[in-house]
């Protein structure tokens, strides 16, 4: 429930991305909507910019569908200020810029989300630096801190590296002592991410990743290794873990493993996990939120870490947005600019 005063300013209908029909980049299509309604606990927050992250892709495929009550819409991480206030609501204030993790509706104008799943906008950041933060961020701290137990000192080994939450796993693993190893698919990433603090890049089409590793590692191999590879690699990662390794899997975009030998993972006593952050729960999402607010804001304020932007987008050209993250060809965020003046 929603104070009226709250929307007496607000229009009715909003500009939104919505997807056609399942398929390629061009099912997504403008439409238009009404306004959502913050229920208790909620803040309704204009959207000036939203990030793009290859669940929105698996999404439009059919591959990913939003948790029960969800938004229909497509898009996981939103900045902009909160203009409307559910009952009881302490944190924020209409006016307050904040950035948030959304469970869906994020391609959209306006776009609610619990106060407890929303951060304030780090000190010195543009809104589209802001926006870029919650996904990727969320997912590298439950993922490599929380469940990999990442510590200073230990090696870990990130696939994918040059993508949104690759190139989070290198600025967050250095800023917490780790000595950060990735996988990359051409030298240009490679030489990226090396730049961006990675203390080794490997090309996955010219070197094997298993005898990189193990030679940088003097044959111990990685502490922990964020996959979101899986298929073929899940073997691999056996082979290259440490022991006592914690492999955390996040997306299995090779698909599923054909034949696996498990005793290695006895042998080295590794834990193979894994997990998905959109069907969380508000409450799951906002320890990770305490966390984050307590051990990586002040990073963030001090400037010491910052997300990398590759390209922009209007709103209207999500589709565009959409064929150039299934390329692949990018390193770091992908961004739709839904208020034109950001």
């Amino acid at each position: 429930m929603t104070d009226n005063h709250n929307r007496s300013n607000l229009p009715e209908q909003m500009t939104a991305i919505a997807i056609r029909e399942f398929g390629g980049p061009d099912v997504l299509v403008p439409t238009q909507r009404s306004l959502p309604s913050p229920d208790a606990g909620e803040v309704l927050v204009k959207v000036k910019v939203a990030g793009v992250n290859r669940p929105d892709v698996m999404q439009r495929k059919g591959g990913y569908a939003p948790p029960p009550g969800a938004s229909d819409l497509p898009g996981l991480e939103i900045a902009g200020e909160v203009v409307a206030l559910g009952t009881g609501v302490s944190r924020y204030q209409l006016g307050d810029q904040v950035c948030a993790l959304v469970a869906g509706g994020g391609y959209a104008e306006y776009c609610t989300v619990h106060e407890s799943n929303a951060l304030p906008v780090p000190q010195g950041y543009s809104l589209t630096e802001a926006a870029a933060l919650p996904e990727t961020f969320f997912t590298v701290w439950t993922n490599v801190f929380q469940s990999g137990e990442l510590k200073s000192g230990e090696t870990l080994l990130v696939h994918g590296g040059s993508s949104g939450i690759g190139t989070t796993a290198i600025m967050l693993g250095k800023a917490f002592g780790a000595r950060v190893i990735v996988t990359v698919g051409s030298d240009d990433k490679a030489a990226s991410c090396i730049a961006l603090g990675a203390d080794a890049a490997i090309n996955y089409k010219t070197q094997d990743f298993v005898e990189e590793v193990k030679q940088l590692t003097g044959g111990a191999g990685a502490d922990v290794i964020l996959d979101m590879v899986g298929g073929d690699y899940v073997p691999r990662n056996y082979q290259v873990a440490a022991k006592f390794g914690r492999i955390v899997q996040i997306a299995t975009q090779h698909g599923a493993v054909e034949r696996l030998n498990l005793l290695p993972l006895m042998v080295k006593r590794l834990v193979h996990t894994g997990s998905t952050l959109r069907p969380r729960s508000v409450a799951e999402k906002a320890e990770i939120a305490v966390e984050l607010e307590e051990k990586v804001w002040p990073l963030l304020n001090r400037g010491e870490i910052r997300p990398q932007i590759f390209k922009c987008f209007a709103l209207n050209e999500a589709s565009k947005a959409h064929a150039l993250m299934e390329s692949s060809s990018h390193t770091g965020k992908i961004m739709l600019l839904v208020d034109s003046e950001q």
